[in-house]
């Protein structure tokens, strides 16, 4: 299964609760922060809630 490495680029100040709660279950804690998550549609919905403030990038 493939996996997806995910970045944080921006705070997230600002950002309502849903977003915080977002990035706290992928695991992200602050700017420049990488997690690696299996590619599940319930991880790619958390990152549709904050995709103006990471990147994504396929792992094989």
């Amino acid at each position: 299964m493939a996996e997806l490495r995910v970045t944080q680029i921006k705070s997230k100040i600002g950002g309502n609760k849903a977003q915080r709660d977002s990035l706290r279950s992928l695991g992200l804690r602050h700017i420049g922060h990488v997690v690696v998550k299996q590619d599940r549609p319930e991880i790619r919905g958390m990152i549709k809630a904050v995709r103006h403030l990471v990147t994504v990038e396929e792992v094989d």
